[in-house]
């Protein structure tokens, strides 16, 4: 049987480039229940250097990815201030197929962001 796993990696699409050294955090979610059980800074690439999750910790769930934009976006010049439009970004998400590739990534910019299910 396969083993799946989860990656993902962020895209600055203000800047057209990967967005590198971004702190992510995840977390496992059980009802109203979050247990911090991964953190990860991306590399040159925007990417994490090893999956967030896998072999038997990779398990069907609610998760929930936490990606820190406010601090990149701060250190790229790309916004300013106190209070910025988009600081920490949540992704909560479900994983089903404890055999599967989940690939979770995102992509920002100082007054937006999108993510989708990759491969």
């Amino acid at each position: 049987m396969a083993e799946g796993f989860l990656t993902t990696h962020v895209l600055d699409t203000g800047r057209g480039v990967p967005a590198a050294g971004v702190r992510i955090w995840l977390y496992r979610v059980t009802g109203n229940s979050h247990k911090k059980i991964a953190e990860v800074v991306t590399n040159a690439d925007g990417r994490s250097d090893v999956p967030l999750l896998k072999g038997k910790e990779f398990r069907a769930g609610g998760y929930e990815l936490v990606f820190h934009a406010g601090d990149y976006l701060r250190a790229t010049g790309q916004v300013s201030g106190e209070v910025l439009f988009l600081d920490q970004v949540p992704i909560r998400f479900g994983i089903s197929d404890e055999t599967a590739h989940y690939h979770v990534p995102l992509l920002i910019s100082g007054f937006g962001y999108s993510t989708y299910r990759g491969s």
